[in-house]
């Protein structure tokens, strides 16, 4: 999907919603399990077939997947190729977070891009360029690059300033600029670091940013907006755990759904306030 699709998806839909499938054997509703040989797919089916007019993206959770052995990997494709099939204009997104050395990062871009049909991959930078160019190689792919995380952790190294005094964070995205383009590259940015967006549209004025931490963790959506919304709208914002456990009863579908479409509302406003749409 190149960037003018997505902004096209996001302008018909008005909405920079991204829906995370982080799915918890443990969460599900248990009247699943009961009515369903394959309760965990159930529960995602659900879930995407609510939201997916409300939403322009979904992000699998790897952990969740993989903690499952075999059976999270067999679920999870059959998740993708659900969203793929049944919904195409969706971006989907391995939460994965990725990067090692360059040979070993080749066979991880070709585990999502050659033999799963996703259309970007979290990468974690520390080991540098040549652990995120495999994954730079595949046309209409897209590399995010996690750069100011929303977890308490962040402070341990994010923040610490060099000689000049400049942030570990800032110096990651001068110099990952440099690797990709607006075109395949964007940058993880919690949304509970709302206030840090401004520092980073003055590094990465047109890429798209996935903002996770909206909803659950207590990221503010508006200012989000305030701060990192472009004139391609550039964000994605991420939300999880508020819309898929919106209930554990029957009604769960109908909650997520309502839950997705109160988010959807507001950034539809904040869109046509912003002249986007």
């Amino acid at each position: 999907m190149t960037k003018q699709e997505l902004f096209e998806n996001i302008k018909r839909k008005k909405s920079f919603l991204c829906v995370g499938l982080d799915t918890d054997v443990n969460k599900i509703p248990e009247h699943l399990f009961d009515e369903s040989e394959d309760p965990i797919f159930a529960f995602n089916k659900a879930i995407i077939d609510a939201t997916a007019d409300l939403c322009v993206a979904y992000k699998p959770n790897l952990a969740f997947y993989e903690s499952i052995g075999l059976e999270g990997w067999e679920l999870l494709e059959r998740t993708v190729d659900y969203i793929r099939e049944t919904y195409p204009d969706q971006f989907i997104i391995a939460d994965a977070k990725r990067g090692d050395i360059g040979n070993t990062s080749a066979m991880y871009a070709r585990t999502f891009f050659g033999n799963m049909d996703f259309d970007s991959v979290t990468v974690a930078p520390y080991m540098g360029e040549d652990s995120v160019a495999p994954f730079l190689t595949y046309d209409g792919k897209w590399v995010i690059l996690l750069a100011l995380t929303s977890n308490k952790g962040a402070l341990d190294f994010q923040f610490m300033r060099d000689v000049e005094g400049e942030f570990l964070f800032q110096k990651v995205l001068k110099t990952s600029i440099k690797w990709g383009t607006d075109e395949n590259m964007m940058y993880v940015i919690g949304a509970t670091k709302a206030e840090m967006l401004t520092d980073v549209r003055a590094i990465v004025p047109e890429n798209f940013l996935l903002i996770p931490g909206v909803g659950a963790q207590g990221g503010s959506l508006q200012d989000v907006a305030k701060y990192g919304l472009n004139n391609s709208c550039g964000l994605l914002v991420n939300s999880s755990r508020q819309i898929i456990y919106a209930a554990s009863d029957k009604s769960f579908a109908i909650a997520a759904r309502e839950e997705a479409q109160s988010v959807q509302t507001e950034m539809e406003q904040i869109l046509f306030t912003a002249d986007l749409i």
